[in-house]
């Protein structure tokens, strides 16, 4: 790790566990928010929250197959993705990647179609929690193999990447 930004800024850590505790305590499904974190962290590149959201997924009951193809959910089976994901999908999306897509109305409409206002603005602060980790762990090089709980290679190397 670049610099353990856990112990060198605790306030920091614990301003952005705060948001996701909101975020929990909000009226969401904690299965379709795995599922937003995991694309988020797809589109950011982070090994460290797609292992973390995985796990977390995998122990809510999700389906190995959902968890494989979420990255491909706009071409995946109708019926897959319910209308709600594919939806908050969507809106991660197009705010994960902002300065190209702008959030556009018409991605804001697909949210708005099957969201409440409430839960529109819970989804949005879930997306915007997971990307300030995505960058802290990409940034800062948060070693994968320092999760608990991870199904990890025998050969892994318990210092991860430098």
């Amino acid at each position: 790790m670049r610099v353990d930004y856990r112990k060198l800024f605790p306030h920091g850590v614990q301003a952005l566990a705060r948001l996701e505790q909101a975020v929990h305590e909000s009226p969401l499904d904690g299965s379709l928010l795995e599922l937003v974190r995991i694309r988020a962290s797809q589109i950011n590149g982070c090994a460290y929250c797609l292992a973390m959201h995985h796990r977390d997924a995998r122990a809510r009951g999700e389906h190995q197959t959902r968890l494989d193809i979420v990255a491909a959910w706009r071409e995946a089976d109708a019926g897959l993705f319910t209308p709600r994901e594919q939806a908050a999908l969507r809106w991660c999306e197009a705010l994960t990647e902002l300065p190209r897509t702008g959030a556009g109305e018409a991605d804001y409409a697909a949210v708005e179609s099957v969201f409440s206002p409430e839960e529109i603005a819970a989804l949005t602060f879930a997306i915007v929690a997971i990307n300030g980790w995505n960058r802290l762990a990409v940034g800062l090089r948060a070693p994968v193999t320092g999760l608990d709980g991870l199904d990890l290679p025998p050969n892994t190397s318990a210092s991860g990447p430098s």
